[in-house]
């Protein structure tokens, strides 16, 4: 970022929607607006291969259902219902900083991580810090968030692999629907943690169409 761009902010965002969510109301109407740009913020990644996909909450929702299909050994070590959260919160911050990709050198992974953390706080605080506490609370929401970044239990390294898992799945469907070779993408196989689910990743690795 150079010296002299001001520094990212969900305010710099904010500021440019028609539509900003009203602030610090007793509602979660305004979070339920926001979530929609999840629905309408394509996952960048494909489209630098002309493929104008999957958005970024078709991804958590898919990711979602897989971790309720969690092999029974590994599913017996598992929150699962926590998983499934986990899945639908992890990428809940690019509803404001969108999809920002290895390939992106301008913004860096810590810059990446500093964005992200600052929208969950506006989300946290600044949208759902006056909802009364329900089914899923501003903190709960934010330590599941926090949780999945860290990357230290057994659930957040088993929603890691799904994530990973589940941009494998799209790779060789996207193959196979547009006649493109994705071969950048494979080796998020190799990144996968468990035992269980490497085999998923070979399972689908096998399924790549085969090229001369």
């Amino acid at each position: 970022m150079g010296s002299n761009t001001p520094q990212w902010t969900p305010q710099t965002v904010l500021s440019t929607l028609p539509h900003p969510p009203e602030e610090n109301t007793t509602s979660p109407i305004p979070f339920f607006h926001l979530l929609e740009r999840l629905k309408t913020t394509k996952r960048e990644g494909w489209r630098r291969f002309g493929i104008n996909g999957e958005s970024i909450s078709d991804h958590m929702y898919r990711m979602s259902i897989m971790t309720m299909f969690a092999p029974p050994e590994l599913a017996s070590q598992l929150n699962i219902p926590h998983c499934t959260k986990m899945a639908l919160v992890h990428d809940m911050a690019e509803s404001l900083v969108g999809d920002i990709t290895p390939v992106d050198k301008d913004v860096t992974k810590t810059e990446k991580a500093r964005r992200e953390a600052d929208v969950m706080d506006y989300i946290t605080e600044t949208l759902l810090g006056k909802i009364p506490g329900g089914a899923l609370s501003a903190q709960e929401i934010k330590r599941v968030f926090q949780e999945y970044e860290d990357n230290v239990t057994l659930e957040a390294q088993f929603v890691h692999d799904i994530d990973k898992m589940e941009l494998l799945l799209q790779m060789v469907e996207y193959e196979r629907a547009h006649d493109v070779d994705l071969s950048e993408f494979q080796h998020v196989a190799n990144r996968v943690q468990l035992p269980e689910i490497k085999v998923w990743a070979e399972q689908v690795i096998a399924e790549r169409p085969k090229r001369a």
